[in-house]
């Protein structure tokens, strides 16, 4: 399983002073050298951590793949048609979210999406959507042209945290329900339902990537899948990068996805 490092928060540090330490770069070449497979970032549009000049140290600076997702819309279209990322993850945006909240509804944006779509591929970058555990997601996602789709595992994490420590020794998807009671139960069903719409997405014949709120615990459920192919991971890595620095951090969670 690939690990991609989201190093937005150690812009989220820079921006907090407005300062120029830390370097997005620098980095991201350190989680390169400690096993990572590829970098991602997120330019949002109120450009609250990564800016545009990250995107191009970035693109020049690093030797795995770089992934920047995005919001569906032709400002950002346009950054990416001149970056010219290996990737694009589309994904949702709300002004005063703290961080991405759910997955792109592809089935109410189809014409949008599939449009940015095009326009990617036509530049030769390859197009991945952040959505739900929703077959009827994945469907539209493969309708629109996308070659990847990226489950929301969101809402597991936040079952895991209610149950943590618990969760560690948790068994994979379509196994017996945890012991434990309703929290228990809440990680299962969404083990579940992440587990399903992996499935869906490997049977149409996308690459099944995750992400979103997975740490050193949680994980270990999610590596269970077999569809799955990367993860996405980002605000777990940098907090335990605070404490131990980039490289331990990295090779750690690099580790609990190879073991």
């Amino acid at each position: 399983m690939r690990l991609a490092v989201n190093i937005d928060h150690i812009a989220t540090i820079r921006q907090a002073r407005k300062a120029q330490q830390p370097d997005p770069l620098a980095a991201a070449l350190i989680a390169e050298r400690a096993g990572a497979d590829g970098i991602t970032v997120h330019l949002r549009t109120d450009r609250r951590h990564i800016q545009d000049a990250d995107l191009d140290a970035l693109r020049h600076g690093i030797g795995t793949k770089l992934n920047v997702e995005m919001a569906v819309t032709d400002e950002m279209a346009g950054i990416a048609l001149r970056v010219r990322p290996d990737q694009v993850t589309l994904v949702p945006e709300r002004p005063r979210e703290l961080t991405t909240e759910g997955g792109l509804d592809v089935v109410q944006n189809a014409d949008a999406v599939k449009q940015f779509t095009e326009r990617m591929h036509d530049a030769g970058i390859d197009v991945s959507i952040f959505l739900d555990a929703d077959s009827r997601q994945v469907e539209a996602a493969k309708t629109s042209g996308a070659g990847a789709i990226e489950i929301n595992t969101g809402r597991y994490a936040e079952a895991a945290e209610a149950r943590s420590p618990a969760l560690q020794g948790s068994p994979s998807p379509g196994s017996p329900a945890l012991p434990g009671g309703p929290s228990a139960a809440a990680v299962q069903t969404e083990l579940n339902r992440i587990a399903a719409a992996a499935r869906t997405g490997a049977a149409a014949g996308l690459q099944v990537l995750a992400g979103h709120g997975l740490d050193y615990v949680n994980v270990t459920a999610i590596v269970g899948i077999p569809e799955i192919v990367e993860l996405n991971i980002g605000h777990s890595i940098v907090a335990r990068a605070a404490l131990v620095g980039m490289e331990i951090a990295v090779r750690d969670m690099a580790a609990l996805l190879r073991r």
